[in-house]
């Protein structure tokens, strides 16, 4: 507040008590019959204070307009500091959302990603077992074909050996050969078969047995001819070598 404000203000007090005084004076008045009768007492001394009166320093001047407007320049100013700060605060109060929503969004991008790559990583998982499935079906399917053609090829080398014995045994007659002791021998180890009471099931299951132990004679007989053969080679390279050497 300033000086002149200051002046103002004790000036008006002023008054106030001024007014006040006066009006206790009026009942004052009021009373004179009672002072009339009572003349013979002694009467007590008023004392009343000397008034200054308010004198304003030279050379300044009482402005009202100007302290109105100072005062509401000073309220203006005020009400646009609460209002900057009102905006300051709504303006960080949207970027703290904004960057919670990018925050947010960001998060979503993220999982969409990882979910992604996770499907894929099934996929590219299931169409691997699907191949090594696949893979060991054929595998199988291979195998069964090869050994469905061996055991073929073996039952007709069995039929073949068989015609062969017997058109041998037809040239041969009655001359006891190697190959007829051979069939007395064959002849001595077979072992005859009942199945007079055999069911369905068991002469499924001889059947079977029957066909494995030729598979396995077959088996034996191919490797006694590779045999056969890699000593019959061995013999013509040694025999080969003798007449080499002998030539020198």
């Amino acid at each position: 507040m300033s000086d002149t404000e200051d002046i103002i203000e004790e000036y008006e007090e002023e008054d106030k008590v001024s007014e006040n005084e006066e009006g206790e004076e009026e009942p004052e008045e009021d009373g004179e019959n009672e002072e009339q009768e009572e003349e013979s007492r002694p009467k007590p001394k008023l004392f009343m204070p000397n008034l200054i009166p308010l004198k304003i320093p030279d050379g300044e001047k009482v402005d009202f307009d100007d302290i109105h407007r100072k005062r509401m320049e000073k309220d203006l100013t005020e009400l646009q500091t609460l209002i900057e700060v009102h905006f300051e605060s709504r303006k960080k109060e949207e970027e703290e959302l904004q960057a919670l929503t990018e925050r947010m969004e960001k998060r979503r991008a993220e999982r969409a990603e990882q979910l992604r790559i996770r499907n894929e990583r099934e996929k590219e998982r299931q169409a691997r077992v699907a191949e090594e499935r696949a893979r060991k079906e054929e595998e199988e399917n291979r195998k069964r074909a090869e050994d469905d053609v061996r055991k073929k090829k073996a039952f007709s080398n069995m039929l073949h050996f068989g015609g062969y014995l017997q058109k041998t045994e037809r040239k041969v007659g009655k001359k006891q050969t190697e190959r007829e002791k051979k069939k007395m021998i064959l002849t001595e180890r077979k072992t005859p078969l009942n199945i007079g009471n055999m069911n369905e099931d068991k002469l499924r299951t001889e059947a079977q047995h029957l066909f494995n132990r030729i598979y396995e004679l077959e088996a034996e007989k191919y490797d006694h001819q590779a045999t056969f053969k890699k000593q019959k080679y061995e013999i013509n390279v040694l025999r080969n070598r003798v007449s080499d050497h002998q030539k020198l």
